[in-house]
């Protein structure tokens, strides 16, 4: 496959980083190449290295401190910090709305005019997401956001047409090939915005045909993933960086690999009785372009602190990973956001290892198995038959209606396989043998998978 040999970026002034930018609509040609659809504008090849973001130390003569969180905004009045015990402290008697807080602010209520989400967690996640596209250069991760439904008529296409309008640089994916999104993301990532999600994985054949796709929006969550290709007269090997935040909206569950990555909005039909505003391009664009606008020139302002902030989260992992930069954003926002942001990250991070039907199974399965295990007096091995048999009798769990059936010692051996744990022949202390299950081999499994949990006093 043959890629153009990108342009090298140059240094402009971070707040001139494409903020009047129109969204990118992304087709993919015949021959698998990127075309810019009428009324776009191709991504620049121009855009601003990480270097000349930096600002330099001291106030300005407009009064606001670099990294500080304040940015100057035209039309807006200048703010003044101070420091208290808990760090920077603003001591304005009237805030400008060039701060973080109030950007955020005015976007989450902007957003609830025209879409209702879920829950107020996952309008603040949504929020801090729009925020972080202006400081990706920052993180060392790019979170996806997956907008889903389990029907039409939902709210994703609405919801995803508001994100558009607010995030940085946008570029509008429509059944576009892999080799047409390769060419949209630079060193200076774009914010990815794809509809119908669920056309391109969710069939077998779908994401069989995508899997490239699936493969780069995966590479994409993690700085210095690029993707690799053979290209030009002389077949040189180039390489296309993947790096650039992501939002997706579809129908049904994405790739569980893209979902690992995601921070996941599952929106709903609105309820008889609740109202939203209509959406009108050529009325409401121009006042999300401002609270764009206003998140650079913020952004801008923040850029150095991002960069190298650590903040405490409330999750592990990769869902730390995900999150990391919300949290960060949140932090450099102040106000209520830090805690909010925390708030959404725990909620919506449970709700999803509730979702998670696959990896639910296989963490019941374990719990069901040390439940029937204490209930006969913790043996050293049971049948397997026996072990099913205790399984299936549980009305409440699911075992009896599993598979074509109900639960199989084949189906059992699928859902431990990934453990490490098998059957075996052993001698019980009747004398007679069977296939069975040892307790011991379970055990590293239920210490690492599914702790006791811990009963708090009343």
């Amino acid at each position: 496959m043959e890629h153009p040999t990108r342009q090298s970026a140059a240094a402009t002034p971070p707040t001139a980083a494409c903020p009047q930018a129109k969204p990118v609509l992304v087709h993919a040609d015949q021959d698998g190449g990127a075309t810019a659809a009428p009324g776009g504008s191709t991504p620049p090849a121009d855009r601003t290295p990480r270097s000349a973001d930096r600002s330099a130390s001291g106030p300005r003569a407009d009064g606001t401190v670099p990294g500080s969180g304040r940015a100057t905004v035209p039309g807006l009045p200048p703010r003044s910090t101070g420091c208290g015990p808990d760090g920077p402290t603003d001591r304005s008697t009237t805030p400008s709305a060039g701060s973080g807080a109030e950007l955020l602010d005015e976007l989450r209520e902007s957003i609830a005019r025209f879409v209702i989400l879920p829950s107020a967690h996952a309008l603040d996640a949504v929020v801090l997401w729009v925020a972080a596209t202006h400081l990706q250069m920052a993180f060392q991760h790019a979170p996806r956001l997956a907008i889903l439904g389990p029907v039409k008529r939902c709210g994703k296409s609405r919801l995803l047409d508001v994100v558009t309008e607010s995030v940085h640089d946008p570029v509008i994916t429509v059944n576009a090939s892999p080799s047409a999104i390769f060419r949209s993301i630079t060193h200076q990532p774009p914010t990815l915005l794809v509809d119908e999600a669920d056309t391109l994985f969710g069939t077998v054949k779908a994401a069989e045909k995508n899997e490239d796709l699936r493969g780069l929006l995966n590479a994409g969550h993690q700085r210095n993933r690029p993707t690799l290709r053979v290209g030009g007269p002389e077949q040189k090997v180039l390489r296309f960086p993947t790096f650039a935040m992501a939002a997706l909206a579809g129908i049904g569950d994405l790739p569980d690999t893209i979902m690992d990555r995601a921070i996941v909005i599952r929106m709903r039909r609105r309820a008889p009785g609740e109202t939203v505003a209509s959406f009108r391009s050529r009325r409401d664009i121009p006042a999300f372009h401002r609270l764009r606008d206003g998140l650079s020139a913020w952004s801008a302002e923040v850029l150095e602190a991002a960069s190298a902030s650590e903040p405490p989260m409330p999750v592990e992992d990769r869902a730390a990973d995900t999150w990391e930069p919300l949290v960060i954003v949140a932090d450099l926002a102040g106000g209520t956001w830090p805690a909010r942001a925390r708030a959404a990250c725990r909620a919506l991070s449970a709700s999803e290892a509730r979702q998670t039907e696959d990896d639910g199974l296989r963490i019941r399965i374990l719990i069901d198995i040390r439940r029937v295990f204490a209930a006969l007096g913790d043996p050293d091995a049971l049948p397997t038959a026996r072990l099913i048999a205790a399984l299936r009798d549980d009305a409440e769990a699911p075992w009896s209606e599993h598979g074509n059936g109900g639960l199989t010692p084949r189906g059992l051996q699928l859902l431990l396989r990934d453990y490490g744990i098998a059957s075996a022949n052993i001698r019980f202390p009747d004398g007679s043998q069977a296939k069975g299950f040892a307790r011991g081999r379970f055990l590293d499994a239920w210490r690492r998978y599914c702790p006791e949990a811990v009963t708090e006093p009343c």
